[in-house]
């Protein structure tokens, strides 16, 4: 594997870093995946990894402007 790529796996936060980055329980993470509202993850066996740059973009979708409706 290229050196970039390694480098994006070694960045694969868990559920539980995910959880801990987001300041929600890991919980709320596995429903949103259970429902399909949160971010794309990568299933590895039955490990579930998810990348960086898939939750940056999931947590841009998720802001609120002000005057939007909540």
């Amino acid at each position: 594997m290229g050196d970039l790529v390694m480098a994006e796996l070694e960045d694969l936060l868990s559920t539980a870093e995910f959880a801990q980055k987001a300041k929600v329980p890991a919980g709320t993470v596995r429903h949103w995946r259970d429902v399909g509202t949160g971010p794309a993850y990568l299933r590895i066996g039955r490990h579930v990894r998810y990348r960086p740059s898939d939750v940056m973009a999931w947590l841009e979708g998720q802001r609120v402007s002000t005057g939007d409706a909540a």
